[in-house]
């Protein structure tokens, strides 16, 4: 089911509405619609869904803007861009949509419905009891001029459907196939609030005509208003709204979390900003989001955005749920970070040895030591958070104090240990062999291999267990601060 649209000339829109955190299933559609427009040359509209006033805000709308630059996925149209469809705020974009629904009215694709919500909500459960579609049951569809004013009169206020036709709604979809819904099942459906605001079932098929969107990329739960919008679409083209061209579909698998239940925004996973702060990569992040629902090759899972740009198309995107794996997601974001040149490492590691995230004082920070122990941390890495407990002995005046680190390593004849330790580390040349060489003396003076020896010295000198090569550790570390360590943790071992 190949595109039918010609290179350059692909339009596609991703449309978030600015309530709370991003999340990661946004993302995934965000990315989708990126990759299919850069691998087509064509364009992304971006355009902000803010007509619930209720419940968007500005700070959402800000976070928005800077978690899609922060990812990298830049937009052709759309906010601080502009473009030729302008606004690109629903908010802003009112009296376009009062606009057509007037002429839809008036050319018939919509009426005027006075029911109630108590007598919606009452016919409603009398058809499920008879075992009948629960829809709208169009008791307004073919009201006289008489019947209106007499409702009016009554001081009813009416909302606005719209009249979908009677025959069955047809369309290939890029990513399920052939679908068919037929009339019964897709009753009439409003488009604008008793109040005059206008829902989202007017506005984005409104916008989608206007701004000639070719493709609509969007998740599996928008499905069911699809054959709406196909017939709204028509309509708009009759009364003049747009080109006349209806958009192709390609509708993604839903996001499953725990349990194979849809990720959704309250689990702790689905939030962007978990990610952000933890220090995935952007690159790393959106390598594991292509994979929910599409691959680059079956053998291959690490890839740039770049290869994932020359490669994707929509109808290879698989329609069944993708599962969201944590560990996955760090083991590709891990893949990403030790993939980086040692430089760029430094530099994205460097937020988080500063200021508010580094327990110690700027001033200790050393860069040119770190810079020296960069390669062996790239290697160790999930996240770039992670960075932090790695080389915090570095900086602090003293190690951590771990307890559980402590009284493992520091068992029976630990101290003994360490004071022949001592002498071995103090007589030897500052380097990291010598230094092994030296625990290893250590340990075969004790009857120990150096996998025993050195636990002792690495907690007395890091406050942990694991970390770092020690003997390149204690090198960057230096003589003095190293043996004043070792020194520090035989006090605490005097009986």
């Amino acid at each position: 089911m190949a595109s039918a649209s010609a290179p350059g000339s692909v339009r596609v829109r991703f449309c978030p509405s600015p309530t709370g955190n991003p999340h990661v299933g946004l993302v995934r559609t965000a990315l989708f619609n990126w990759a299919f427009a850069r691998h087509h040359g064509g364009t992304l509209v971006f355009r902000i869904e803010d007509t619930d006033a209720a419940r968007d805000s500005e700070e959402s709308y800000q976070q928005l803007l800077d978690s899609l630059r922060w990812l990298g996925l830049d937009w052709d149209e759309g906010p601080e861009v502009g473009g030729p469809h302008a606004p690109y705020r629903q908010s802003q974009r009112m009296d376009v949509y009062a606009d057509v629904a007037a002429k839809l009215l008036d050319a018939g694709h919509a009426y005027r419905c006075y029911c109630t919500t108590e007598e919606l909500d009452a016919r409603r459960e009398a058809a499920r009891a008879a075992g009948r579609p629960s829809g709208y049951d169009g008791l307004c569809r073919a009201l006289t001029p008489e019947q209106a004013a007499a409702y009016e009169a009554e001081g009813r206020t009416s909302m606005v459907r719209f009249r979908m036709p009677d025959e069955a709604v047809t369309f290939t979809d890029l990513v399920r196939g052939d679908l068919t819904f037929q009339p019964e099942n897709v009753p009439d459906f409003g488009i604008v609030r008793a109040n005059g605001a206008p829902l989202y079932t007017l506005v984005n098929p409104v916008d989608d005509a206007l701004m000639e969107i070719t493709h609509v990329l969007r998740g599996e739960d928008l499905l069911s208003s699809t054959p709406r919008q196909i017939a709204l679409y028509r309509a708009l083209a009759e009364i003049g709204v747009g080109s006349g061209t209806i958009p192709e579909f390609g509708h993604l698998p839903y996001v499953m979390g725990e349990g194979n239940k849809k990720l959704s925004k309250r689990d702790p996973e689905s939030s962007l900003n978990l990610y952000r702060e933890r220090g995935f990569l952007p690159g790393g992040l959106l390598n594991y989001l292509s994979l929910l629902g599409w691959s680059l090759a079956e053998d291959r899972d690490i890839f740039s955005l770049d290869e994932m740009v020359a490669a994707f198309e929509i109808t290879s995107v698989n329609a069944n749920p993708a599962r969201f794996d944590l560990k996955k997601c760090e083991a590709v974001n891990a893949t990403h970070l030790r993939e980086l040149p040692v430089a760029d490492f430094v530099a994205a590691c460097e937020p988080w040895l500063r200021a508010p995230h580094a327990p110690w004082k700027p001033e200790a920070f050393d860069r040119a030591a770190f810079e020296e122990l960069a390669p062996l941390a790239q290697t160790r890495l999930t996240v770039l958070s992670d960075i932090t407990a790695n080389v915090d002995f570095l900086f602090l005046d003293e190690p951590v104090e771990d307890e559980a680190s402590w009284k493992k390593a520091m068992k029976p004849g630990a101290e003994a240990l360490l004071r022949t330790a001592r002498e071995e580390l103090a007589g030897a040349e500052w380097r990291a062999e010598p230094l092994k060489a030296a625990v290893l003396a250590a340990g075969e003076a004790h009857g120990l291999k150096l996998g025993k020896a050195q636990a002792p010295v690495r907690v007395a000198v890091t406050g942990r267990t694991v970390g770092l090569p020690l003997f390149e550790s204690l090198e960057v570390l230096g003589r003095d601060r190293t043996l004043a360590r070792v020194d520090a943790a035989l006090r605490r071992l005097e009986p």
